[in-house]
This record gives structure tokens, sequence and C-alpha cells, in this order.
């Protein structure tokens, strides 16, 4: 009976929430002409993005680690209408490169609206192997250049009234198995930019910070390294990028895609634990499972 009041609340809340945030107009337009910044853009949703962006008419600024994609993707934004594309290739592991590419957005640009934070360090699908150095890499990479990056264009940002865009992880929300690294660095990114944003509002600076927790997409490297263990189908990554620049141009506070895999779960996260831990091991094939780097 108390599963039941339960899951009573949490349609309710489901359907509330759906409803209210459907009121949402989101018009191609509001981005024209804007100056962004997209990071790990050479393959997978970032890439995806930029191609969004580009049909949407904004300047772009986009990086990553490798430059032949780079290239490769700023070239088909020029071709889909961008109103400028730029590349710039580096590694986030140093936060003197996280620096440089807003510094390259402010001499390309002349000043910055939207900050999209994407990129991740390589890591691996796999029981922890107890490696704490490997922890505190992907933390340097994957929280403390997406912290320096928005130190850094807020000066910008804070003249435009601008975005700053943090892509996460339903595994950055609910602790998963076989991503404890990679999980612990997306908990931090939801401390640092949470706390962030409350303070912002304290102290009336008109800058948005929007979390994106994302659930399973078909990017290149998620599909080889989680398919056949992971068995809930992925949801397509053009979608995925449409949805997450939406959230960011809207002002939205956090961004759930797909819906029902991510909000749904943070619901029974909080309600009823247990079975949320039976559902996701559930969804666990680990007959197919083999570790593998992402």
């Amino acid at each position: 009976m108390a599963l039941l009041k339960a899951l009573v609340v949490f349609t309710g809340i489901f359907l509330a929430v759906y409803f209210y945030s459907a009121g949402d107009v989101f018009e191609p337009a509001m981005l024209k002409g804007k100056r962004v910044i997209v990071t790990g853009a050479s393959s997978g949703i970032g890439e995806q993005m930029a191609y969004h962006l580009a049909k949407m008419g904004s300047h772009i600024l986009i990086t990553a680690r490798t430059e032949e994609k780079l290239k490769k993707v700023v070239a088909q934004c020029t071709h889909l209408g961008a109103a400028s594309a730029h590349y710039i290739a580096g590694s986030m592991d140093t936060m003197t490169f996280a620096k440089l590419v807003v510094h390259k957005a402010e001499n390309l640009f002349g000043g910055l609206d939207m900050l999209i934070l994407n990129h991740i360090g390589h890591t691996y699908f796999g029981y922890f192997d107890g490696n704490i150095d490997h922890v505190r890499d992907l933390l340097e990479i994957n929280v403390l250049s997406y912290a320096t990056m928005t130190v850094a264009a807020l000066p910008m940002l804070k003249k435009s009234n601008g975005n700053v865009v943090v892509v996460s992880s339903v595994a950055g929300k609910i602790g998963l198995p076989l991503t404890v690294p990679y999980s612990t660095t997306k908990f931090a990114l939801d401390g640092f930019f949470s706390s962030l944003r409350m303070e912002f509002i304290q102290q009336n600076i008109d800058v948005s910070i929007t979390l994106c927790i994302i659930s399973y997409i078909d990017t290149d490297s998620a599909l080889k390294t989680v398919s056949g263990v992971i068995q809930q189908p992925a949801a397509p990554k053009e979608e995925c990028a449409l949805e997450i620049i939406k959230g960011g141009a809207l002002r939205k506070r956090e961004v759930y895609y797909q819906y029902h895999a991510t909000k749904i779960p943070l619901l029974l996260r909080d309600w009823a634990p247990e079975l949320l831990q039976s559902l996701l091991l559930k969804n666990y094939n680990m007959d197919n499972f083999q570790r593998k780097e992402v």
C-alpha cells in the first residue's frame, strides 16, 4: 500500500513538472548571432551541438583533443550556415589550456554569450580498481577545467547576461555500478554548479547555469563501451544535443534527457531507494560484461 501511494505521488509530480516545462517556448532565432564555446565537440553530443548551433546562425568556437576531427566539424558548421566557426585543439588536463580556450573566444568574438561544457577525460567501464590517481586525474579534466573555464568566462558572461551549460549524467545524481571514477566527477559538477547558481542569485548576477542530466546516448563511444551490458535502448545524440541547447537558451535550472530515464529514477532515489537499486541492477546484463576503456 505504501509503495502504491508513493507511485501515485511520483506520477503526480512527474505530470506536473512535465506540463510546466512543456510551456517553455524555444525559437532557433534565440541563438542567431550568439557567441558560443562548445567543448568536447569533435564527436558525439558535442559535435551535434555544434551542427545545431551552426544551423541557428551562431558564432562557434569548438575544442577537443583531435585537430583533424575538429577541422572537419568546423568545415561542416560553415557549410550549415554558422555566422563563424573556429576551433582550438588541446587537452583539458591543464588549466592553462582551459583558460586559453576562453581567451581565444574573447579575441575572436569580443565577448561570449554561452559556454557549453561537455568534454570528459578517458576512463574505464568496469569494477573500481582502487586507482585513486586515476580519480584525481579525471577530476582535473571533468571538474576543475569546467570550473576554470567558468571563472575565466564569467566577466564576459556577466556583460552579456549569458549562460553556462554543464553536460552531466544520471550517473551524477545516482550512483551506478562500473562507473565509480566517472560518477564521482559528475556528482562533483552538481555540487559546484548548483552551489554557484545559488550564489549568483544572492548576488544578483544575471548568468544562468543549466545542469544537463542525460541518460544512455547513442554516441559511438557509449555504444562501443556499454552495448550489450546496459539493456535500455540508447537515445539519439542529435535530439539530446538539441535539448541541451534549448535548456541553455531558456535558462532552465536543469535539463533531463531522456526525461523518463532520468527524472523518474531521481524521484525513486529519494522515496524508494531499495526499489530503484533493484531496477537499476536488473538493467545490467553482466553475462556480456567485459571491462572496456572509454
